[in-house]
């Protein structure tokens, strides 16, 4: 039943916010507290603009899981960064020349 909702909830995100791509780290979604629609919420709001990539991936700092989204408005490109279980910012800034 919660990987069902976690992917209607995709598909609504996907809707609303005009961004079709997948999700890169969808196998760990099932450790997520935090759904995805709102943690590109979350993110949008920190930086707002166009999501033109995202990724769940296992980092350090926070809990150890988060969201990167990659924001694109005007000329420059953010990468913020949600924890997945906490829905806090870790991380809003000017995306380099050479992303991870």
């Amino acid at each position: 039943m919660g990987y069902r909702r976690i992917l209607l909830c995709s598909l609504i995100a996907t809707l609303l916010t005009g961004t079709a791509f997948a999700l890169d780290g969808e196998k760990y979604l099932n450790d997520a507290s935090v759904q995805l629609a709102d943690a590109r919420a979350k993110a949008l709001k920190a930086f707002p603009g166009k999501i033109v990539s995202e990724e769940l991936e296992k980092e350090s700092g926070g809990s150890g899981l988060r969201y990167s989204f990659v924001i694109s408005q005007n000329d420059a490109k953010h990468e913020v960064g949600i924890d997945a279980k906490t829905g806090a910012v870790l991380e809003n800034s000017v995306e380099g020349e050479n992303p991870d």
